[in-house]
């Protein structure tokens, strides 16, 4: 397991840059295929399931699939061309991503700075 994701509190930061990263990903390639016909647009999901594994107390790895990250098609309704794709709702959720990500891997980054100089070590 990577020195991010050793504990609870990196566990969730670990799964919150992952699902980030995903959404990402799959936000460029509904962008990409704004005009294939009969393409359908797909969301990514990990908030209320990392949340509930918080609430919970089981923040923490356990197994395949541990992360909770689901990839499942929108219900954006569908146009012309047999297309969901959103532009506009991509390219406000792409925003909103990159600055979720940017979040979090500041906190990702200023805690490995934090636990770096409780270990006495470097980064």
């Amino acid at each position: 397991m990577s020195f991010a994701a050793s504990d609870a509190v990196g566990f969730v930061l670990h799964t919150a840059i992952t699902g980030l990263s995903t959404r990402q990903e799959v936000i460029a390639d509904n962008i990409a295929n704004v005009d294939t016909p009969g393409f359908r647009a797909r969301s990514v999901e990990f908030e209320s399931t990392l949340q509930r594994a918080i609430d919970r107390g089981r923040a923490t790895t356990s197994g395949p699939g541990a992360l909770g990250i689901s990839v499942a098609a929108t219900d954006t309704p569908v146009g012309a061309n047999d297309n969901n794709v959103d532009l506009r709702k991509e390219s406000i959720a792409a925003v909103q991503t990159q600055y979720q990500y940017q979040i979090m891997g500041r906190a990702i980054s200023d805690r490995h700075s934090r636990l770096s100089l409780m270990s006495g070590g470097a980064a």
